[in-house]
């Protein structure tokens, strides 16, 4: 009897990781070859009349656009998933972002349509954006509030294994299309990966339209507005929450978007450049379930701070070992950095939605996200590259500028209550009281 339970438990783990992890790896590999496109082709298709360096800073500004967007995804499907479920919300965000991801493939470059293909390219982005303002909450809590006892932090690190896997399937996408056309993503080559983006969406349809765990809301207090209720009644958390993402998400940009564009500007290839990317995402891939399931173990705070730390320290190793022009040295860096991102990456899902009860858990999580992901990810890149031109090119500054946001990180971190001992009907039951008695 053991056995049939542990085997409907790891069929339910693998149906799970593929609604809210592969889901997830799907559409935020339509945002990572987004980023990869700006850092590699974009300053050239949409942007050929400025310095290259100058080129770059826009093209991310645009990038970060979509940022900006993520908030308002975060509070609309945050709000329709606490009050009419989860699965209708994931299934609307993974069409959007698949819908904008193939159109911006099919988009004429400003040498065809002037200043009209930028500012197309920037809205389909804000599309982007606010589709994945909603995704990320939604799925985190699909694995969240399927797991098992004791593994909360392991199965709400799906979501994070989709995000690293979405990058390497995105790397992927742009190192097969950079080998198959001699280095050159001008052209028709950098749209392939996008077009492909839009085909493989329908993967991620499937696996949600299964939907193998529905969960019907629970029939406790009624909270009309579960966004303002979480302000009201959660103030702190949701502060905290967003420094966490603020810091956090920093930290991811810069992993992945300026590191590809630094790498190409000290003198390696884009076929290279893509290899480092690449070597990044299957170390987080690996390294964020193990570092999820340790916090199951002695505790999501004592996990995110011991990785902003090494992660902090190791920021001001990584610049110059890459300076060093070794490819063997900077896949190991690249390997080192990932490794660490998921200390932080893997706990997190788990760590911000057991901070607020299910009646207002979408939207306290998706909100304190996006915004903390708005300010941080939408501005990584721009600032980190701004950092890089005032500094005459010393990447001193923007180790700076990392190990800032990895303090953030460790310092809210430390200041939010520790929950990975709580069952999730203690955090559900937890006092809180809604704005309008719904007593008769």
């Amino acid at each position: 009897m053991a056995n049939d339970k542990n085997g409907v438990r790891s069929q339910s783990a693998l149906r799970t990781f593929f609604v809210s992890g592969m889901g997830t790896a799907l559409e935020f590999y339509d945002f990572v070859i987004y980023g990869t496109a700006a850092a590699l082709v974009f300053p050239k298709v949409f942007f050929p009349e400025m310095d290259p360096l100058m080129a770059t800073l826009v093209a991310f500004a645009a990038f970060g656009s979509g940022f900006f967007a993520r908030p308002f995804g975060g509070m609309v499907f945050g709000h329709f998933g606490d009050k009419v479920g989860r699965q209708k919300m994931l299934v609307i965000t993974l069409l959007l972002m698949g819908f904008s991801t193939l159109l911006i493939g099919c988009l004429p470059s400003y040498s065809s349509i002037g200043l009209a293909a930028p500012a197309l390219l920037v809205l389909l982005r804000l599309i982007q954006g606010f589709a994945a303002g909603g995704e990320w909450g939604g799925a985190a809590l699909f694995g969240i509030e399927s797991a098992p006892p004791g593994r909360r932090g392991l199965w709400g690190s799906f979501t994070s294994m989709g995000i690293g896997i979405g990058g390497i399937l995105g790397a992927a996408a742009f190192a097969i299309v950079s080998v198959a056309f001699d280095d050159d993503l001008s052209g028709i080559a950098w749209r392939i990966p996008f077009w492909l983006g839009g085909v493989l969406v329908l993967v991620g349809l499937y696996a949600r339209l299964q939907n193998p765990n529905k969960q019907p809301l629970q029939a406790q207090a009624e909270v009309r507005i579960p966004l303002l209720e979480a302000l009201r009644s959660r103030p702190r958390e949701m502060l905290l929450c967003t420094g966490i993402a603020f810091g956090y998400v920093t930290i991811a940009y810069i992993g992945s978007t300026f590191f590809l564009a630094y790498a190409t500007q000290i003198g390696y290839g884009s076929t290279e450049a893509l290899i480092f990317d690449f070597s990044l995402s299957v170390a987080i891939v690996i390294s964020a379930p193990l570092f999820a399931l340790l916090s199951d173990r002695i505790g999501r705070r004592n996990v995110m701070i011991l990785g902003s730390v090494i992660m902090a320290v190791g920021f001001f190793a990584f610049f110059p070992l890459i300076g060093l022009k070794s490819l063997l040295v900077s896949i190991a860096a690249y390997v080192a950095v990932g490794a660490f991102m998921g200390a932080t990456q893997g706990p997190i899902p788990a760590f911000l939605a057991e901070q607020f009860p299910r009646e207002m858990r979408y939207s306290g999580i998706s909100a304190a996200y996006q915004i903390g992901a708005a300010l941080g990810g939408g501005t990584a890149s721009s600032v980190a590259t701004a950092i890089l031109i005032a500094t005459n090119h010393n990447a001193f500054g923007v180790a700076l500028y990392g190990a800032f946001a990895l303090a953030i990180v460790a310092t809210c971190s430390y200041l939010l209550r520790e929950t990975s001992h709580l069952s999730m009907a203690q955090i559900d039951e937890d006092v809180w009281t809604p704005s309008v008695s719904t007593a008769n």
